[in-house]
């Protein structure tokens, strides 16, 4: 077991515990929520919850027992596409069921492990877990990622990155009409105030953009493309759910389970289309394009049939 003692800081007053914990020892929120979860954290003390709040000048108890970083395990993945590959990036057409990297509880397919798998070399630099990932989609979003495989070109990928130089376009099939059709949705997104695993539109949020402009409209749905001004976690899920029209299948953010087993759904129809960078090494910019996966391509067709 690991434990600290500290006073909480004037400027953490009224702080929610797991976002304190996150500033204070650099934990993670879902981290920090599972200590505090485990009665691991005390407030003068007063066992405390996660979404409780912090008093300035209290004293602080924080007691946990580390988790061993998760390893990267060679999985080939025969679905995984490779659509560009020199020295030093590769990209890759991520199938759906693989996650960017290992992480704490997910014990299915990662990129990482699959290009090991395939005998890729990539980038050593970033943590041990996500070597060379310099950007991640979520574990059932399909499309485009670009791994970095020499230490140069992370760092410069890192810095496109931060810097929003990245063109990253995402389609989307959305319940509804989004009105107006194109529109940017500009809402803080933070996690979740009572679900560990979901995010939400919240005051205290990263400041998070999304723009959006409608392709095709359906009877119930609409074909949208995407732009990300910033790259939250789940942040297009998020924000099209906040505005009323969210991703068909993604019964986490509020889609129709009918209209989902309609269209032959089982996961949020949400693909990272197109992406664009500077070349790391050249400076040349470069584009790829991934097609929409046969499951996509199927609900299409069925909304477009009706």
């Amino acid at each position: 077991m690991e434990s600290r003692s500290l006073p909480v800081p004037d400027g953490l007053d009224g702080v929610r515990v797991d976002a304190a914990l996150a500033k204070m020892l650099g934990f993670s929120r879902t981290f920090a929520a599972d200590v505090a979860a485990a009665g691991g954290v005390t407030l003068d003390g007063v066992t405390v919850d996660k979404s409780d709040r912090l008093r300035g000048g209290g004293w602080l108890e924080v007691e946990w027992q580390p988790k061993e970083a998760p390893r990267i395990i060679p999985i080939a993945v025969p679905e995984l596409g490779i659509v560009h590959d020199d020295d030093d990036i590769v990209v890759v057409d991520k199938p759906t069921g693989v996650a960017a990297h290992p992480s704490l509880g997910w014990e299915g397919p990662t990129v990482v492990g699959a290009l090991a798998a395939a005998g890729f070399r990539v980038a050593t630099s970033g943590a041990a877990e996500r070597q060379g990932v310099v950007h991640r989609l979520d574990v059932g979003t399909s499309g485009l990622m670009v791994v970095a495989k020499s230490e140069t070109a992370y760092t410069a990928l890192k810095r496109a990155f931060k810097e929003r130089t990245v063109d990253k376009i995402y389609h989307a099939v959305v319940q509804g009409h989004p009105d107006p059709l194109t529109g940017t949705i500009d809402a803080p997104i933070g996690r979740h105030p009572s679900h560990s695993w979901k995010f939400a539109v919240v005051p205290d949020g990263k400041p998070s953009v999304t723009h959006y402009d409608t392709l095709e409209a359906f009877p119930g749905a609409s074909l949208l493309e995407i732009h990300l001004e910033t790259g939250r976690t789940h942040q297009i899920r998020v924000h099209m759910a906040a505005h009323r029209h969210p991703c068909v299948g993604d019964p986490l953010y509020g889609a129709d389970p009918t209209l989902s087993a309609r269209l032959g759904l089982t996961r949020q129809w949400l693909h990272a289309h197109q992406l664009a960078f500077a070349h790391p090494a050249t400076g040349d910019w470069v584009q790829f394009e991934s097609p929409y996966p046969a499951d996509f391509q199927h609900a299409l067709d069925v909304l477009r049939g009706e």
